[in-house]
């Protein structure tokens, strides 16, 4: 028996359990979407309105990125790596929500760029600055 009362058997169906209740790395992009869009709308105001425009901006910008979860946060990926990603304020308890970029995105300038930058709220200029960003990212 396995520690706690429980023998190893029963713990590997529960593994296998819990493995198989994840999305597996082949789900369509239409499943992928539908997560994302739920757990944004799940996000308590502002993270909601700023995952909302976000993902319509991402979207717009860049059709080819594939919405997904990574670490439980909208993410959008490239041939299956997350080139940038939208984490909550509310979920990680800071006082401004994250947007990111992963090394797959194509931002690199010099010897030092930015990968991560805070959000409080998305006006047209910030807006229009994650466009380039997400464009820059994606080419």
């Amino acid at each position: 028996m396995a520690e706690g009362g429980r023998s190893a058997k029963g713990t590997t169906k529960q593994a296998a359990k819990k493995a198989a209740s994840r999305p597996s790395a082949r789900a369509d992009k239409s499943d992928g979407e539908g997560t994302v869009l739920a757990t944004i709308a799940a996000m308590p105001y502002p993270d909601r309105a700023l995952g909302e425009r976000l993902h319509a901006i991402i979207k717009a910008i860049a059709p080819a990125l594939t919405p997904r979860l990574w670490y439980g946060m909208p993410a959008y990926a490239k041939d299956g790596k997350v080139v940038c990603f939208f984490q909550s304020a509310q979920k990680f308890k800071t006082r401004y929500a994250t947007f990111g970029f992963m090394h797959e995105a194509n931002l690199d300038e010099g010897a030092m760029w930015p990968t991560a930058f805070a959000l409080k709220e998305l006006t047209a200029v910030e807006e229009a600055k994650i466009g380039a960003l997400v464009k820059k990212a994606v080419s």
